[in-house]
């Protein structure tokens, strides 16, 4: 199994790579791993590129020794595509070999830990399981370009197998762990026996990413080999669908019927009757939608097909009129990527959901949303980080475990003033739930009206 890692650097001497993979470019090192030894070497190291190889070699006699079951035939365990294809075997060897790049660390140079740089990645060989997309549904959503070439031999037409190239720029700590999660994805299998830790496994290489991906459902149960309870618990951590501590806020109305509340009111004093709900989850305020006949054209959306699942148990279509179920689409996409089908809505609401993105990738949601799907109006909600402090059992953290980060006031007021700017639309803030003198509201709240907007009230 061999694959190998290139980068130019930028304007450092490429050679640096070694300082992030603490691995000397000058050596050969060797290291024992399950079933065999990887070898880590650079093909070339000078100032203008530097490529290093990991090469993992199987011992077929010692697998055969660990495998739980034969295959289904005499040398079965003997002779396959172990020791050639890129599997849990090469995560493995890629987790011992370069932990400490995967943890981010580099104490000799702790700048380029953080710099993303141009990154050239090749596998000789990696299983698709005869779906040749797949390896560019798991990486394209990630910024990379794929190059996924299918491995024919003339005398078996049923190879399920690629040659698998990534270009793209990123931090040498993101690529290593998406690799060590999306190679055993790949493979649908893994060489060792899988339990509780391996959830943590998943959440540590992933969680930077994982909770946004289109196919984290996939990923989620081919890494977990499809063990439905360790799956649902990533899913359910990866998401956070654990209630947030201001759902439950005693004596008053939660503030998430609030925050509902709220946006309705926007949207019925607008005048809206087309409402895109970006990021709806389990269709709470989609059902607040379509119990009110005022609004002819909802639309949920959503990255993951479980929250749209749960979003057609809130909704209860099968007790729906047939009028209602028209009035109403689920649709799975992706909020950082343009979609066509989101043009046309008068409105557009993302209610508590910008803080699940990203920092460095909120330019790509402002240009789906704003740039291209461009609707009259924008409703969004999102935590004040401030008001954190009212709840003591937060420590200091942000509200939900899948929050990438939280806007303070300031934040805030300068975030959603610069996307009006650059998108040709007006903005107001306020707040929802309960005011503390200090520290402001729970929920920070902005309504956006598109300049050229001939209505802008919303009066007939």
């Amino acid at each position: 199994m061999l694959l190998t890692l290139s980068t130019t650097m930028g304007e450092r001497p490429a050679s640096d790579l070694g300082f992030l993979l603490h691995k000397h470019p000058d050596r050969v090192q060797s290291f024992g791993v399950t079933a065999g030894e990887a070898h880590v070497f650079y093909p070339r190291a000078d100032e203008h590129e530097c490529t290093v190889a990991l090469l993992l070699e199987t011992d077929p006699i010692e697998l055969a020794r660990q495998a739980r079951r034969s295959g289904s035939w005499a040398l079965g365990p003997y002779v396959n595509d172990r020791p050639y294809v890129a599997s849990s075997l090469l995560a493995v060897a890629l987790g011992k070999v370069f932990r400490t790049a995967l943890a981010a660390r580099c104490e000799a140079r702790p700048d380029l830990v953080t710099r993303a740089v141009p990154l050239r990645i090749e596998l000789p060989a990696v299983p698709h399981g005869g779906d040749p997309e797949l390896p560019r549904r798991l990486f394209e959503p990630l910024g990379w370009e794929v190059e996924h070439e299918v491995l024919r031999d003339p005398d078996w037409s049923g190879t399920r197998h690629g040659r698998l190239l990534l270009r793209g720029e990123h931090t040498v700590s993101e690529a290593l762990n998406q690799l060590y999660v999306l190679l055993p994805v790949l493979d649908d299998a893994k060489h060792y026996w899988v339990g509780q830790e391996e959830i943590d496994k998943l959440l540590r290489a992933g969680g930077a990413w994982l909770a946004g991906h289109p196919e984290r459902e996939l990923i989620s149960g081919r890494y977990l080999v499809h063990a439905r309870p360790l799956v649902d618990e990533a899913l359910r951590r990866l998401t956070g669908d654990e209630a947030a501590p201001e759902e439950h806020t005693g004596g008053t109305r939660p503030l998430a019927a609030q925050r509902r509340a709220t946006v309705l009111e926007v949207l019925r004093s607008r005048g809206v009757r087309t409402v895109a709900d970006l990021g709806c989850g389990d269709g709470r305020l989609l059902r607040d939608l379509l119990d009110d006949a005022e609004f002819t054209d909802v639309l949920g959306v959503d990255v993951s097909s479980r929250a749209l699942r749960a979003a057609e148990r809130t909704l209860g279509l099968e007790r729906r009129s047939e009028r209602e179920r028209q009035r109403i689409r689920l649709r799975q996409s992706a909020l950082t990527y343009t979609d066509s089908g989101l043009i046309g809505y008068e409105a557009v609401v993302l209610m508590e959901v910008v803080e699940h993105v990203d920092r460095e990738r909120l330019p790509a949601l402002e240009h789906a949303v704003f740039g291209h799907a461009r609707p009259a109006r924008v409703v969004l909600t999102t935590p004040n980080s401030e008001y954190n402090e009212r709840y003591p059992d937060l420590a200091g953290a942000v509200r939900h475990p899948d929050h990438r980060f939280e806007f303070d006031r300031a934040g805030f007021e300068e975030w959603i003033r610069r996307v009006a700017e650059d998108h040709g639309y007006t903005v107001t803030s306020s707040g929802i739930g309960e005011h503390d003198r200090r520290l402001g509201q729970p929920t920070q709240l902005a309504v956006f009206t598109r300049s050229d907007d001939p209505n802008p009230t919303g009066e007939s």
